[in-house]
């Protein structure tokens, strides 16, 4: 914790930077505890509510490539800040969809909403350009632990300005206007280090070999399938809550502890990875999903979703951040602006999956509630969390497999 401190006092453009992750977290935030509900108040038909979500991430997948070749060409900031402007516009679009009731403009603009999406998840990989080598897990740590805004501020803007305007929520889009006005103040306060010059080659391309190291394969996996899971069942949580006749308010009290629980680790997730290693932590991950899905599956009542969601939050703090930090070991910097695409390709392109997936799963049967054991209880809530499982045993298999390939390199370069 001193250490990250340290790193935040002595380091300005680290400290502005871990205020746009915040501001970045407040959207996504908000994002989650309106998009669904919005979806479903104007879906043509409910397996739909979760679109306006899958739109947002698959519009960020979408822009992976696009978002590598302007940082390649314009560099950071102003990529940076493009991505700043983009939000700001398709936030007002959002706003006109609510308040007009068009389902496909909202679509449109949660799509365009993902290039900003795109470029800020790189936030991460910038933090670690601000620091020396060895303080590289703590500074993306200390960045992503920006997060902590977004998990207080989130829910409590969707919460207020739920009524602000003549339609619900729309007025929570118009606030993300100024959240992200506020986030290029902010970014105009930063001075990046200049990027190396794009590598020769095919666009888009790594060199041989890279694309197969088994600690490139397993960062990935470890980051794509840590955020599927943890969307899958975030996305559906407050469509779940309100199935259970939960209100809205108990709805922002559980995304706020869980988004808590993503990045108030953040603070102790570097120091831990350099103390044990970053496979014992990336394990660790998968032993917290596990769990939140073990809590889920006992009971719906409010305890249950905001304890599954808090350790569902830290189980993907240890698989996004120990992810990360693995993959910027396994790649060759000058190519980091490809590699770094590549894996938010993934990732994004898994939370696109899992999206469409959780509007469709927790409405099987359509979006009531059911009666087991004289509780009310959504059937699709409990049959998404049973198929979490089959992802993270996927994960755990390959954690395993790389342990067992490093110590055989290790007992090989003994016996050397």
């Amino acid at each position: 914790m001193s250490g990250l401190s340290a790193s935040a006092g002595s380091n300005r453009p680290l400290a502005w930077l871990t205020l746009c992750q915040g501001l970045f977290l407040v959207n996504n935030v908000t994002f989650m505890a309106i998009n669904g509900l919005v979806g479903l108040a104007l879906a043509p038909s409910h397996w739909m509510a979760t679109m306006p979500l899958t739109a947002y991430v698959l519009g960020g997948a979408m822009c992976t490539g696009l978002v590598a070749r302007s940082q390649q060409r314009w560099g950071r900031q102003r990529s940076f800040q493009l991505g700043l402007a983009v939000a700001m516009v398709s936030s007002a679009l959002c706003a006109v969809a609510a308040l007009i009731g068009s389902f496909w403009l909202l679509i449109a603009a949660t799509v365009l909403a993902g290039y900003y999406n795109a470029n800020a998840a790189l936030y991460r990989f910038a933090a670690a350009e601000l620091v020396g080598p060895e303080r590289r897990e703590q500074a993306i740590s200390w960045v992503l632990a920006g997060g902590i805004l977004g998990g207080v501020v989130g829910p409590q803007l969707a919460q207020t300005t739920r009524h602000a305007l003549a339609v619900p929520f729309a007025g929570a889009y118009v606030a993300l206007v100024v959240v992200a006005g506020l986030s290029m103040l902010a970014l105009s306060r930063i001075r990046f280090p200049a990027l190396p010059p794009a590598p020769s080659g095919p666009a888009g391309r790594l060199p041989p070999g890279v694309a197969t190291q088994p600690a490139f394969i397993v960062a990935i996996a470890a980051s794509a399938l840590g955020y599927g899971v943890m969307n899958l069942l975030m996305a559906a949580t407050p469509i779940a809550m309100e199935v259970c006749r939960h209100p809205f308010s108990a709805v922002a009290w559980v995304l706020e502890w869980h988004v808590l629980g993503m990045y108030v680790p953040s603070f102790f997730t570097g120091p831990l990875i350099r103390r044990v290693g970053v496979l014992p932590v990336l394990a660790a991950g998968v032993v917290l999903n596990a769990a939140c899905i073990a809590v889920a599956l006992h009971g719906v009542d409010l305890m249950h979703f905001t304890a599954a969601l808090l350790v569902l939050g830290v189980g993907w703090n240890f698989l996004y951040i120990g992810g990360t930090a693995l993959y910027t070991e396994s790649y060759p910097p000058s190519h980091r602006v490809r590699a770094q695409a590549l894996m938010d390709r993934w990732v994004l392109g898994t939370m696109t999956v899992t999206s469409f997936s959780s509007g469709a799963l927790v409405t099987i049967g359509g979006p009531e509630a059911v009666s087991v054991g004289g509780e009310l209880t959504s059937r699709g809530w409990q049959a998404m969390n049973l198929g979490a499982l089959l992802p993270l045993a996927l994960l755990a298999a390959m954690l395993w497999w790389l342990r067992g390939r490093r110590r055989l390199q290790g007992q090989a370069l003994r016996a050397g």
